[in-house]
Parts: C-alpha cells; sequence; structure tokens
C-alpha cells in the first residue's frame, strides 16, 4: 500500500464520519494514534535488533490485553445480570450483608416506606436502621415495559441511585420516573436496598 492510498483512507474515513466538529478531532486524534501505535511496532519488531526491547514490548502487550479482555468481561457479565432482570430486592446492613428480601416477580406497583394504623406498604422499612429518616409513603416501584422504575414521592430525605457500574450515587428529583437495572442500589435517607 503506498502513501497516496493510505492518505486516500483517511480522507474517506473522515468525510464518512458525519459528526460535530468535536468527533472530527477526535477521529483525528484516533488516526494519530494508530499510525503511532503502527510505526512502533514496525521498529520494534521490523528495525531493532534488541532482543529486550522486543520481550520489553511484548510484555506490555501482553499486560494491555490481559486488561482489555478482563475489564470486557466486567461489562459483559454486568449486562447479562441486567437481562436477566430484577427478581427480589435486599435490605443491606452497614457492612453489605442480606438482612431482609423481598420477592417482586410478578408484581407491577410497589410502595416502598413504613407500615402504620392508617397506612400500610408493600416494602416496609420500619424496622430499618434509619427508620426515622423514612417517610411513611416514601417511593414507589413500577414495573413497566420489562423495566422497574422508582420514583420518589415528596419524601423529606429524598432517594439516591448507584448504578451497578457506577461508584457514585445520585438523588432523584421528586416525581420522576428512574429505570433500576439489576444490581443498581437505592438510598432511601440512609437506608441501602440492593436490586438482584
Amino acid at each position: 500500500m503506498d502513501v497516496r492510498g493510505v492518505a486516500n483512507f483517511f480522507k474517506r474515513y473522515i468525510r464518512n464520519s458525519n459528526e460535530t466538529e468535536s468527533s472530527f478531532w477526535i477521529n483525528i486524534v484516533d488516526i494519530l494514534i494508530v499510525v503511532i501505535a503502527v510505526a512502533a511496532l514496525i521498529y520494534v519488531y521490523g528495525l531493532n535488533m534488541n532482543t529486550s526491547l522486543k520481550i520489553g514490548v511484548s510484555l506490555l502487550l501482553l499486560i494491555v490485553t490481559i486488561r482489555y479482555v478482563i475489564k470486557k468481561y466486567r461489562v459483559f457479565t454486568v449486562q447479562h445480570e441486567e437481562k436477566k432482570g430484577i427478581t427480589r430486592l435486599v435490605l443491606l446492613d452497614e457492612e453489605g450483608e442480606s438482612v431482609k428480601e423481598w420477592y417482586i416477580q410478578g408484581e407491577t406497583s410497589l410502595l416502598i416506606g413504613k407500615n402504620s394504623s392508617q397506612n400500610e406498604v408493600d416494602i416496609d422499612l420500619s424496622d430499618a436502621e434509619y427508620a426515622s429518616l423514612i417517610s411513611k409513603q416514601h417511593a414507589v416501584l413500577n414495573y413497566a415495559a420489562g423495566n422497574w422504575y422508582i420514583e420518589d414521592i415528596d419524601s423529606k430525605n429524598g432517594i439516591g441511585v448507584k448504578k451497578a457500574n457506577k461508584s457514585t450515587k445520585r438523588r432523584l428529583e421528586n416525581q420522576t420516573p428512574y429505570r433500576i437495572d439489576s444490581g443498581d442500589i437505592i438510598y432511601i435517607a440512609n437506608t441501602r436496598i440492593l436490586f438482584k
């Protein structure tokens, strides 16, 4: 392949990406990374006679490949868990151990809060460690179109959600449904409930 053929390939690649200007620059950077990587590999394995450099680069490539495969496997595992669907809720203690479970398969709507003589809920958190921070009618879970959604119903202390593949939690707005997937954790005040 001559230089003109490579240049034409890159022109077509850039022309075919009908994205914004920022994606244009991302494509340019991607192309430069590929060109530099190919040039480095040609130098190390074609032009260079130093065996220790070849071994070092081979080990580095092996480590990068293993890390990539592990990361892809974790993403695949999380996606596979999500596809199985949610069948139960697990109340967690401070150490992350199961305290109580509710099986929700076949349900369409569940009220989360605290039972009282005037109020009956489906997911009763009256005996939770932080029950004093939980409203009598704190949240509602609705099942629609094959997915579970949680909605804060004007509670005092709100709801947070930590997605299964994230390290931070997000506070939900009142009266706004939010999709929940398997592996997600909701925070009702300081009470944690895992969706499995």
